[in-house]
């Protein structure tokens, strides 16, 4: 049995078929703080930031930041951060150790030592995957300051909750000792995700101060980006294949697919790493490219997500074989793909063909209901604002209210077909007691969207509850089968 730990006094013992850092790691300084220290930022960010030290720039170790739980700190502390990159294929596995987190901090156990290594002057950058639940968006799109964590960062400054109240802090103490800004990288998948976190930073700041608002507003950079890469949950037979095949045991490795990509804005004025010798594209404007990705990848996996569930699909492998599925969501591109920026040179043909190949990777194991995790924060950039716009433009999309529909019936559906907390929301509570009430079909739609706020502002938003309505009528009353046939679709 296998009882040594993967760690630097543990590298020889590693088969020579896993690539191991060869740079010295006592040799690195932090360059960049990362909030929100979860596997997506492990087989994303950190593995650029890894090749840019392989490559030789020492100044850009990573300080990882939990902000709830302490898992991910207590497995890699003592691997002294270090832990396995698995990239999987329908073809086989390759595995790699990554070596750019230098250590890990846990935000409601040591806050002040976050806000530290934030106000360290050697912080150049600070990255955030911290999900779009975590910004603490209300409904108009605005700052929740009704939010508890948000009303305690406003009255406890030294002693943060929220990505808010940290980055403010910081910055604050960085303008009074007179060390420039950091710039702030947002890595979630919002829309324009450096503009929307700029504004709600701005707000948070303004309650606390208007003149460190302007300063915030005016003198930090928040350049946009859009990340790619899909990371299913790690599981127990992965942690002992990965074992198996090391000879150490690695806690918490990461399994990921070949895919990866990031697009950034290229404004960094405290210096950032060669990302783009490494395949990160620096671009002046990421609206094009983040567009095609939240409307055709992530749009697309959650419909695969709640029609795979309410299918009794665990995994987007199977679902995509489902040939209703697999056709509904080719249509789904067809009425997606006109709401994309007509000249950005965007190949669509390429992407949703690279996308076929991915979402039918069967080693990736990517089950539907991580997929369908907070879908109320995540359907307004996926599905509902390229619906919006189909309507606008005089179409009149069949299958992009389905997935909405297919999101509703799911959350219903826990606790009957599905288990009772499959997947969560932010909004579970008032969701599920809403649907309880047995209201006809589009009332039920009609009070779903003005809980979690979609479509709020826009003239075409009764248009889009009848249509959703009508979808959660067929879903009702004969499940994926009859919704899809009702589209002229139907398994082979």
């Amino acid at each position: 049995m296998t009882t040594r730990r993967l760690s630097n006094s543990t590298r020889q013992a590693l088969p020579a078929s896993a690539a191991f850092p060869l740079y010295d790691r006592g040799g690195i300084t932090p360059g960049i703080v990362h909030l929100g220290v979860g596997a997506f930022h492990r087989a994303h960010q950190a593995a650029y930031v890894d090749d840019c030290l392989a490559a030789g720039e020492t100044g850009w170790g990573i300080v990882g930041v939990s902000l709830r739980s302490a898992d991910t700190r207590d497995a890699l502390a003592p691997q002294d951060g270090l832990y396995t990159l698995a990239v999987r294929s329908s073809g086989g596995e390759n595995l790699r150790v990554v070596g750019s987190i230098l250590s890990m901090l846990v935000a409601p156990q040591e806050p002040g030592a976050v806000l530290a290594a934030l106000t360290d002057p050697r912080t150049r950058i600070v990255t955030l995957t911290i999900t779009e639940k975590a910004y603490l968006r209300a409904a108009s799109g605005g700052l929740d300051t009704t939010h508890p964590d948000i009303i305690h960062d406003l009255g406890n400054p030294q002693a943060p909750r929220t990505a808010h109240g940290f980055l403010t802090e910081s910055l604050s103490r960085r303008r009074a000792a007179g060390t420039p800004p950091f710039t702030v990288l947002c890595c979630d998948n919002l829309p324009a995700n450096g503009a929307t976190l700029h504004r709600l930073l701005a707000e948070f700041a303004t309650l606390r101060s208007p003149d460190l608002a302007r300063h915030i507003a005016d003198g930090v950079a928040f350049p946009s980006s859009m990340v790619d890469r899909i990371v299913p949950a790690t599981t127990d037979a992965d942690r002992a294949r990965i074992a198996s095949q090391l000879g150490v045991e690695d806690a918490w490795p990461v399994m990921t697919e070949p895919f990866c990509q990031w697009v950034i804005e290229d404004d960094f004025p405290a210096g950032r790493p060669a990302w783009e010798k490494f395949g990160v594209t620096m671009v002046s404007d990421v609206r094009p490219s983040e567009d095609m990705k939240l409307r055709l990848l992530n749009g697309a996996h959650s419909a695969i997500a709640y029609l795979g569930l309410l299918s009794g699909h665990d995994t987007v492998d199977r679902a995509f074989a489902d040939p209703a599925i697999r056709q509904f969501v080719d249509a789904l591109w067809v009425e997606a793909i006109p709401t994309l920026p007509k000249d950005a040179g965007l190949d669509t043909a390429d992407y949703t063909a690279q996308l076929t190949e991915r979402f039918s990777n069967t080693a990736l194991a990517h089950r539907t209901a991580q997929i369908a995790n907070d879908g109320s924060q995540k359907l307004p950039q996926r599905i509902v604002a390229s619906t919006v716009e189909c309507i606008a433009a005089g179409a009149l999309p069949e299958h992009l209210p389905l997935v909405v529909a297919a999101w509703i019936a799911a959350c219903a559906a826990r606790g009957k077909t599905l288990p009772e907390r499959h997947f969560t929301d932010p909004l579970d509570a008032a969701l599920m007691a809403l649907l309880g009430r047995d209201l006809p079909t589009e009332e039920t739609v009609a009070a779903v969207f003005d809980l979690a706020g979609f479509a709020s502002d826009h003239a075409e938003r009764q248009t889009l509850i009848e249509f959703v309505a009508t979808h959660l009528v067929h879903l009702r009353q004969g499940g994926p089968a009859l919704a899809l046939a009702a589209l002229g679709i139907r398994s082979e």
